[in-house]
């Protein structure tokens, strides 16, 4: 906004320049005007943070602001086969959470693909009539956590902090502020705010070898083992550490059976997994994300022969 205001400034001053004094006074008036007015909606918006949360349940951090997402890419809990003890846990964190109850941060971890995602944004989908909302901080915004808690302090509603894909490397200061948020800092967090994490590391950050071995061999290090304790204090402190596995063949043929349900294929099962399981060779591996690009492309390539014929 001091940006604007500064633009607005240089661009009005290199007009005055060019005109005769007695047209300056008023000008420069005018000019402060427009100035007063943006510094005033800027002040106003600090004062009033909680106008952008009424009326949508996803907000994004970025720029230092809460930002509505419009139209939040939900999922339906039914959708997610083969991580059923998973959902029944943190949906039942979740309840405990919506009720006033004690609940705690919730660490997703393990294999790519696996719902680890779709089952936050499926919590979301679930218990948004009931108060819960979403709030997607990337990791550069994890330094501004205390801010965030700041301005839900109040709030009527109960806030999920989604935290996706982190991952951390030796000495990156996200890495203290969210320990501090977690647990530890000198500031309180609100009772309507939680941390649902999401992770392909159980630890959140690159462990050696080595590092398992004691006494260990890199003379450098005096006390080994502080300092793989400092590096798996993070994960310690969401309470709830749900582990994410690689499908079975078997599981993974239900997910493509069930999207291609939900796509109305009129392909014989027979068909459809023997495409599958050949999809799946040429692609990353077993996962509800490689099953359901498989029926994307399938539902493509028969829509494509439907409408030439």
């Amino acid at each position: 906004m001091v940006s604007v205001a500064r633009f607005l400034y240089m661009s009005e001053y290199k007009k005055l320049m060019a005109q005769d004094w007695k047209t300056i006074i008023p000008r420069v008036e005018q000019l402060l005007d427009k100035v007063e007015g943006l510094l005033t909606a800027s002040a106003a918006a600090i004062e009033n943070p909680s106008e952008p949360l009424d009326g949508h349940v996803a907000f994004r951090w970025r720029s230092q602001r809460l930002i509505p997402v419009k139209h939040p890419d939900l999922m339906e809990l039914a959708d997610l086969i083969g991580v059923d003890r998973q959902i029944e846990e943190l949906d039942r964190n979740t309840r405990q959470f919506l009720q006033g109850l004690p609940a705690n941060h919730a660490l997703l971890w393990g294999d790519r693909g696996t719902g680890k995602s779709s089952l936050i944004k499926g919590i979301l989908h679930r218990y948004a009539p009931e108060g819960l909302r979403l709030i997607e901080v990337n990791k550069e915004g994890l330094l501004h956590l205390q801010e965030i808690a700041d301005l839900l302090w109040d709030r009527p509603e109960q806030y999920i902090l989604f935290c996706d894909d982190l991952s951390f490397s030796e000495g990156e200061a996200e890495y203290r502020e969210l320990k501090a948020m977690l647990e530890g800092g000198i500031a309180a967090r609100p009772e309507n705010v939680l941390i649902y994490a999401t992770s392909n590391r159980r630890h959140l950050m690159p462990r050696q070898v080595g590092e398992n071995q004691y006494p260990n061999t890199d003379e450098d290090e005096l006390y080994p083992r502080e300092t793989t304790e400092e590096k798996v204090s993070l994960s310690d402190r969401f309470g709830l550490r749900l582990a994410f596995y690689r499908f079975s063949q078997h599981t993974y043929l239900q997910i493509v059976s069930h999207y291609a349900q939900k796509r109305g294929l009129s392909l014989s099962t027979e068909e459809l997994h023997r495409r599958a399981l050949e999809w799946e060779a040429s692609s990353s591996g077993r996962s509800g994300r490689v099953a359901r690009q498989f029926v994307d492309d399938l539902a493509g390539q028969l829509g494509l022969e439907s409408s030439v014929t």
